[in-house]
């Protein structure tokens, strides 16, 4: 879906939004056609409104995720490593730790192999050096599309390069979900 479609800007938008767009719409069919086939016209924009809803139920409050980002950079690299191979696990991963200076995990799961760089995670601004060193060792392992994890800030034109080189980012409310607390 195009980002700057109807639909994706409803759903980055809040969910009475499309509430209000379905109603609108339902409104202005139902003076040309029956009842029952204008509100067919709403069903769609009644579901964004459902995406929508769920997807702000579940997203963090910005408090939680900075004081979860502070207990994570609190972290010895023992603990935080420990927890990021544990989510791995959980989310189906099989993972081995690499003695690679410029990724520290490879995962394996349905045949396809991806490297996860997460030794800086307390960077606080991560560039694109680290994420050319991983984008580098992906390709000398022949590994799928990379992992990159973060928990300062990750400037614009690293997170540009995550999209250019396929480069799965995990940086702040991301990783505040993917690690939560216990």
């Amino acid at each position: 879906m195009h980002e700057n479609s109807l639909f994706a800007i409803l759903l980055r938008s809040p969910w009475w939004a499309s509430l209000a767009v379905a109603a609108g719409l339902f409104g202005a069919v139902r003076l040309f056609v029956p009842t029952v086939y204008a509100a067919f016209s709403a069903v769609p924009f009644v579901v964004i409104a459902a995406l929508a809803g769920w997807r702000q139920v579940r997203t963090p409050r910005a408090a939680s995720v900075q004081a979860r980002l502070e207990a994570l950079r609190s972290l010895s690299w023992e603990q935080f490593s420990g927890e990021v191979e544990a989510a791995f696990r959980r989310d189906g991963y099989e993972v081995k730790r690499l003695k690679d200076a410029d990724a520290d995990f490879e995962l394996a799961r349905g045949g396809g192999r991806r490297l996860v760089s997460c030794k800086r995670w307390k960077a606080a601004r991560t560039g694109t050096d680290p994420l050319r060193a991983l984008h580098a060792a992906a390709k000398r392992r022949e590994a799928d599309a990379p992992i990159y994890i973060a928990a300062g800030e990750v400037t614009e034109n690293a997170r540009a390069f995550c999209d250019g080189h396929r480069i799965t980012l995990i940086a702040g409310a991301d990783l505040a979900k993917f690690l939560p607390a216990r």
